[in-house]
């Protein structure tokens, strides 16, 4: 068995994290304090989003320099000493590199807008007239992919921000400085990268306007992806290295082929489509009620498929760009701890490594927020013009940003119930969550029926476990739409995972399940309410059985 099957990983989102220093801004010094935490939950790697040098117009995101702490978060002394202390604990650290794109302050961009001819090649320039965009591609935050250097006479492609400049992998001299800043953070003491948006940095060689979609079909998954990877993998030695890719709108093929360890690309692979089974007509920004049967199809392809080919999934629900997810499918006001729970088990004993998102551990909420001037996210910034100028009335606007904004998953850290959650003497960057009262790190370690201790005990089943492990996975058919069931299955251990994804209870007939071969492991009500051949499954009950 590879070495991170039975891992579970933490994400940090350093901004709203911890605030050692008083500045309303989480920090490194503000993980170190926190570590013990992390150690007591049980996890095995901390993966942080960006905390380089940046100018935070897509919160670091848009790195200006890939070895250079933003002093926002501190000093690189500073990192060195998590990683020395996260050492300690026996938690390894997962550092983001942001490799599709750098920031158009980077020194690269900068050299290259002075008009040297090395570093325009570094980037994905056209020449052209400023009034024909070079194709009618959109960009993932609105508007077009290109933007327009007068001086130059080009145009330069930026699939996300303006300020976000795709860089070109076609250049070997770009591959070369990319290994190197691998290298750079290995030597540091790093275990771990993730890798954003990977699957997207092979351009096509013609570019070409998209008639049928806004042009990620030529970029996704491009040309010469493989290649890329194996040659970057192989080139910056990352063979003993825990290295995952965020996968924009991919396939189960290529992701079979980016965690297949015979490949030599990556270990294992996030994708989203299980994230959009509530977004009407596929669009973001259209609300509609999560579609239970896609939701529990797209688990079951990607598990079998990967599972039948030699792939692996990192397994989420929560992450710095997504809603918190108790609040979309979930009942964060009638059944909060029921389904929280029932959320944390669904995706803890499916096949794959865990990733676990500050505060997920906790049960903590959407932040609805009320009023536009509560958001920082430049996503949601744009979106909330692009849907007024659709026609939706403000108050439309806001209950759409209240259920899709990525803030919803960065304010800050709820540690305790005083002053701004214990997050932060001064007031924090964004707005503290109001349930921080009773939803917090504090009152949940001291209560044993809490969420935190139960996110606790999965993680520490995954490591007594094997079958959680290294099991395979088997999907129960299933004559209820709300009941996602499944089997986990090795040579010694066998489990039975029932769920239930609804706030309405659910009665199985439960003659072909054999339930008196099993016991009972974990779940989220104090009982299991079952006759002879029946099983009653409360709202969001979840309950895991074990062989005898």
């Amino acid at each position: 068995m590879t070495n991170f099957h039975n891992k579970v990983i933490y994400q940090i989102y350093p901004k709203s994290f911890m605030d050692s220093n008083g500045d309303g801004i989480g920090d490194l010094r503000g993980i170190i304090e926190k570590l013990d935490y992390l150690k007591y939950l049980g996890v095995d790697y901390i993966w942080m989003t960006p905390f380089f040098v940046s100018p935070q117009n897509d919160n670091g995101y848009d790195v200006a320099d890939y070895r250079s702490i933003d002093p926002v978060f501190g000093t690189m002394e500073d990192l060195d000493e998590l990683i020395e202390e996260a050492d300690k604990r026996g938690i390894g650290l997962m550092l983001d590199m942001v490799f599709n794109h750098t920031s158009t302050q980077h020194e690269w961009f900068q050299r290259a807008l002075k008009g040297e001819k090395e570093y325009i090649d570094y980037y994905i320039f056209k020449d052209g007239d400023p009034q024909y965009l070079p194709t009618n591609w959109e960009s993932k935050f609105g508007g077009p992919t290109w933007e327009y250097v007068p001086h130059l006479g080009k145009w330069y492609l930026h699939l996300f921000d303006s300020t976000q400049a795709d860089l070109n992998w076609e250049n070997p001299k770009v591959r070369e400085e990319l290994k190197s800043i691998l290298r750079f953070w290995k030597e540091k003491g790093i275990k771990g990268f993730r890798f954003d948006v990977i699957n997207l940095i092979s351009k096509p060689k013609v570019f070409e306007n998209d008639m049928e979609g806004d042009g990620r079909r030529f970029y996704t998954d491009g040309p010469l992806v493989h290649e890329f990877l194996k040659e970057l993998m192989e080139d910056a030695e990352m063979k003993d290295i825990v290295t995952v890719g965020e996968m924009s709108s991919t396939s189960i093929d290529n992701c079979i082929r980016y965690s297949n360890p015979a490949e030599k690309e990556l270990s294992m692979c996030f994708n989203f489509h299980h994230l959009k089974i509530d977004y009407k007509n596929g669009e973001k920004w259209e609300l509609m009620p999560p579609d239970i049967h896609s939701l529990k199809e797209l688990f079951k392809q990607w598990q079998l498929g990967m599972q039948d080919n030699g792939g692996w999934n990192a397994v989420f629900w929560c992450n710095h760009d997504q809603p918190r997810i108790v609040s979309r499918l979930g009942d964060d006001k009638n059944y909060w701890k029921e389904s929280a729970k029932l959320l944390a088990t669904t995706i803890h004993l499916l096949r794959g490594t865990p990733y676990i998102y500050q505060g997920e551990e906790l049960g903590m909420t959407n932040s609805y927020f009320s009023d536009i001037s509560q958001y920082r996210d430049v996503e949601s910034l744009n979106y909330y013009e692009i849907l007024l100028h659709k026609g939706k009335s403000k108050e439309e606007a806001l209950q759409i940003l209240a259920a899709r904004s990525r803030d919803n998953s960065r304010t800050p850290m709820q540690w305790s119930d005083g002053k701004h959650a214990g997050f932060s003497e001064s007031q924090p960057w964004i707005g503290v969550t109001g349930n921080y009262k009773s939803i917090n790190v504090e009152s949940e370690i001291e209560d044993e029926d809490s969420i935190l201790k139960y996110y606790k005990k999965l993680i520490q089943l995954r490591k007594e476990k094997s079958v959680i492990a290294d099991g395979r996975i088997e999907f129960l058919p299933e004559e209820e739409i709300n009941l996602f069931a499944y089997r986990r299955q090795n040579e010694t251990e066998e489990l039975l995972v029932l769920n239930n994804l609804s706030g309405e209870s659910l009665t199985l007939d439960t003659s072909k399940l054999e339930l008196s071969h099993y016991k009972y492991l974990l779940g989220n009500y104090e009982d299991i309410k079952s006759q002879e051949k029946q099983l009653l499954l409360r709202p969001f009950e979840t309950i895991v059985l074990e062989r005898k």
